[in-house]
């Protein structure tokens, strides 16, 4: 192999394709990206090519520039794909990218295989949300980063019910929601990192922050692992994939659902192990020996989140602040604008204990704040 003769396309250019695309020209590959926004954050370290990852055309011409194609976003317009995979090596597959786009098939395709979901039941009208509550709604579709998800407590919560084509599913008495990526090439070979711990933001329902090792004992943590992989053995998945657990106050482990990419839990193995889950990515699709998960030091992960009331080009406030302190890195993914909760960038903060790194996330939460030069 000649990583200088292959071009790696990625459908989407969001932070998850930057990060890809870095650790694939450090390995020496080309990369190109489709997204509809000129000067998206893959721009910045790969070329982009302008155009919508939902539209078959562009999709198809786009296809035509690549030698392998993968994602950094699974809301892409399959169809194509399907045909393409014929003469270009797609990973993950568009069979597996289909599943997933519907969470109810995903839902269902752990229960066949009889690993643990929360009790689930598809709605065909909305006067069943009613006898359902207390429950979670979610849609079928095109749920992301929290929107999509619902919890009705009360029939005051009924307000906000979603109006699309939704599931309940039973609301959990949650004690921990979890993460495992997960790699698992076509040779069947398997490499799993560490579980993580994820709080999420109160309002946003995205993920706040995460630290690693998660706080559970050893027997849990090997059971998630398990769990994680048999989840992407159930959905035929190849690749790299970020698998959502929950963990309940009786100390039972549910799978949540699969992102089939690189994951919002896996960004602190860039500083915290041998081999990032981006470097995973590349060496998953281009059929590369699966590297080391490592774990070099205990990490928090903070996600970088616009400042309510705060719009427009952005202001890193505090950077110089953060970054004295040691161990911490900022990750800024070169977004042009900013709006209350988005997904701006991202801080690792390392230390030798868990006690200490998460001593100093809360520096850094109190001095880091991403704002705009827009207040409404």
């Amino acid at each position: 192999m000649n990583p200088q003769d292959m071009v790696i396309g990625i459908l989407g250019g969001g932070q998850l394709a930057k990060m890809s695309a870095q650790a694939a020209r450090k390995m020496g590959f080309s990369v190109k990206v489709l997204d509809p926004t000129p000067g998206c954050p893959a721009s910045m370290v790969a070329e982009q090519v302008v155009g919508s990852f939902k539209d078959p055309e562009e999709v198809k011409n786009f296809v035509k520039l690549c030698d392998i194609i993968t994602f950094d976003i699974e809301h892409v317009e399959v169809s194509p794909l399907l045909e393409i995979q014929k003469e270009k090596k797609i990973i993950p597959s568009p069979q597996v990218l289909s599943l997933i786009q519907n969470k109810l098939e995903q839902r269902k395709a752990y229960k066949r295989a009889g690993l643990p979901v929360p009790e689930f039941k598809e709605i065909k009208d909305f006067s069943e949300l009613e006898k359902a509550i207390p429950c979670v709604q979610k849609s079928i579709t095109g749920g992301y980063d929290g929107r999509g998800t619902v919890i009705l407590r009360t029939k005051e919560d009924l307000s906000k019910a979603l109006p699309l084509p939704s599931f309940i599913e039973e609301l959990l008495e949650i004690e921990k929601e979890l993460a495992v990526m997960v790699v698992r090439n076509e040779r069947e070979e398997i490499a799993v990192y560490d579980v993580v711990e994820m709080v999420f933001h109160p309002e946003g329902n995205l993920l706040d922050y995460l630290f690693c090792p998660a706080q559970i004992d050893l027997k849990t943590a090997r059971l998630a692992q398990e769990l994680a992989i048999e989840a992407v053995k159930a959905i035929e998945g190849y690749g790299l994939f970020g698998v959502e657990l929950f963990l309940d106050k009786r100390g039972n482990l549910y799978i949540n659902e699969i992102a089939p990419r690189p994951h919002n839990s896996g960004h602190h193995t860039i500083e915290a192990c041998y081999t990032s889950q981006f470097e995973q990515h590349i060496r998953v699709i281009t059929g590369l020996p699966l590297g080391s998960t490592k774990l070099l030091s205990p990490a928090v992960m903070m996600n970088l989140l616009g400042e309510e009331g705060y719009y427009g080009k952005p202001i890193y406030e505090g950077l110089k602040e953060a970054l004295s302190i040691p161990g911490v890195s900022v990750h800024i993914y070169g977004k042009k604008e900013t709006f209350p909760l988005r997904k701006m960038g991202h801080v690792t903060i390392l230390g030798e204990t868990l006690e200490e790194v998460l001593s100093k996330a809360k520096k850094v939460k109190e001095l880091l704040k991403v704002k705009g030069e827009v207040k409404k």
